[in-house]
């Protein structure tokens, strides 16, 4: 399982990752790996604002569809568009060209409750134990 050091881990699989005072989004390695061939990625609108913990999109792969959830509330600022027609790019890089989601948080301190990588991986090795 590859992890960012640099993001932070929601329970539910999300990665996020500050960039100046936006944050970017998308799901985890494990999460994709989970998933397996991601088909459809369904994202929301720019403007569309979510609380943390609120599903903001939908993965759908050959094997099941999953919600995606906001690690943070915020306001959507920028779509990743180019995984309309590449999908596939969840898989390939999920923390690079498979991100999602950057938005505006309206609680930073929301942001520094996730997960660092360590516990995220511990907290993966728990689940799956």
């Amino acid at each position: 399982m590859k992890l960012d050091p640099e993001a932070r881990y929601a329970k539910t699989h999300e990665w996020a990752r500050k960039d100046g005072d936006e944050i970017i989004c998308g799901i985890t390695d494990h999460a994709q790996e989970s998933l397996s061939d991601v088909v459809y990625v369904e994202l929301p609108e720019v403007g569309d604002a979510f609380p943390k913990g609120e599903a903001f999109g939908v993965v759908e792969s050959v094997k099941a569809a999953s919600d995606v959830y906001m690690p943070v509330g915020g306001e959507i600022t920028i779509v990743n568009e180019a995984l309309e027609d590449t999908p596939e790019l969840v898989n390939q890089d999920p923390y690079g060209e498979g991100w999602m989601i950057r938005f505006a948080p309206s609680d930073p301190a929301e942001f520094d409750a996730l997960m660092d990588s360590e516990a995220y991986e511990a907290f993966v090795a728990e689940e799956e134990g």
